[in-house]
């Protein structure tokens, strides 16, 4: 049952960096919402009116309180717990839609101060398609290159541009049509891509009328496109990736039972990234016409997609302080610290670990040049903290990497 719970002003309702898993609603009074700024180290506050929820992405997202909550009145707290907060949240139509649109505008807040800190060129809609189109192409993924120029003379009919990227387009495809006829063969799903959307959100068997199927290296949605529908993957895997200066920057890799596509659909902005079919992939597609029918029907998947959201900002947030970071030596230390905690061993005595990344991949995760990282890396390898190779490297031990990392941060070099 929810509990009504007293606080005196002044009184602290809990710290950041607590592991405390409630949800509050305040009843009465004044609460003070206190957190760093992740990038310029000042204090933000924030006030909690009645009648609002705080402390749900902490709890829902099963990580430590990212701000202090502080009663600056005598309050009155209703505290539930996970279950008693979902209980009421999939049973509340304007509720479910207000936390999406609220979480939602929060991601892409992140997503602008990362672009930021990544020196991102802000560009147009336009160019900045014709850049993705043409990195694809670069990198030889003809089939890729060619959905998105076909997605450019799609959207965009009438532009100055539309002959001279209409036979970037025929070129793209010629060479995607070759490739396919020298690789020829039966795609199918993978075994252990089975559809598990159903299972996850026991969908009716009319939402098959939504189907669609892509094929390997085909771009689903392009960013900086209009943001019209959004998907829910049924089988196959689905690459993230974000184009940053004319560059591809790989993100995530989306499983069965995961959504996409839905920032733009609930905050009505371009696309923010690129997601490709890996392999064979079978997704239901939705509209912005049926989006809140199926959320307010499904109480299930707008539950997910907030829990969703809660992992995204979080994580989100965890790669923008890499990003941060000044001292370079420092910021590289913190992606390997990053890359530990995405990937807990369960040994919990053993210091070393090996990682799948090369020279590249934490030069984009740490947002630096590929010949900076590499020099970095050499001095680390120098003091024989990494050892370095082709497609993996090995920390030698995380808790020195951890003590690196801190006491460079402690020197001022933040």
């Amino acid at each position: 049952m929810p509990k009504a719970i007293r606080y005196t002003a002044d009184s602290i309702i809990y710290f950041a960096g607590n592991q405390d898993y409630r949800i509050f609603i305040l009843q009465n009074g004044v609460v003070n919402l206190s957190s760093t700024d992740i990038e310029t180290g000042n204090e933000v506050n924030e006030k909690v009116k009645a009648g609002e929820f705080f402390g749900v992405k902490s709890a829902l997202g099963k990580f430590a309180r990212e701000e202090t909550a502080r009663a600056v009145t005598p309050v009155v707290i209703i505290a539930l717990t996970v279950q008693e907060f979902e209980n009421i949240f999939v049973n509340n139509k304007d509720l479910i839609l207000k936390m999406l649109r609220v979480f939602s505008g929060q991601l892409r807040q992140v997503h602008k101060k990362t672009e930021s800190a990544l020196n991102n060129v802000s560009t147009d809609l336009q160019s900045g398609l014709l850049s993705l189109g043409t990195s694809f192409f670069a990198d030889e993924q003809y089939r890729s290159a060619a959905d998105v120029y076909l997605k450019f003379l799609k959207r965009y009919p009438n532009s100055i541009h539309k002959d001279e990227i209409m036979r970037q387009y025929q070129e793209a495809k010629l060479k995607a049509d070759r490739l396919a006829a020298l690789n020829k063969s039966d795609i199918n799903f993978e075994e252990d891509d089975m559809d598990s959307s159903n299972r996850l959100f026991a969908l009716p068997a009319a939402f098959e009328r939504f189907a669609k199927v892509y094929e390997p290296g085909q771009v689903i949605i392009a960013e900086f496109e209009p943001g019209d529908s959004f998907y829910l993957i049924q089988k196959g895997k689905v690459q993230l990736i974000k184009c940053v200066n004319g560059s591809k920057k790989n993100l995530d890799i989306l499983k069965p039972g995961e959504l996409f596509g839905e920032m733009a659909i609930l905050d009505n902005s371009p696309r923010s990234a690129t997601c490709m079919a890996i392999g064979k992939v079978k997704c239901l597609e939705f509209n912005k016409e049926n989006f809140q029918l199926l959320i307010t029907g499904n109480p299930q998947i707008a539950l997910h997609l907030l829990k969703l959201f809660c992992k995204r900002i979080n994580d989100q947030k965890r790669r923008f302080r890499i990003l941060c970071i000044k001292d370079y030596q420092a910021r590289i230390s913190d992606v390997f610290l990053l890359l530990d905690e995405m990937n807990p061993t369960s040994k919990e005595n053993e210091k070393q670990r090996r990682f799948n990344v090369t020279i590249n991949d934490v030069a984009n995760w740490a947002g630096l040049p590929a010949e900076v990282t590499k020099d970095e890396l050499f001095k680390l390898a120098a003091q024989r903290k990494v050892e370095i190779y082709d497609d993996y490297m090995i920390v030698s031990n995380i808790n020195e990497m951890k003590r690196l990392y801190e006491a460079r941060s402690l020197s001022g070099s933040l």
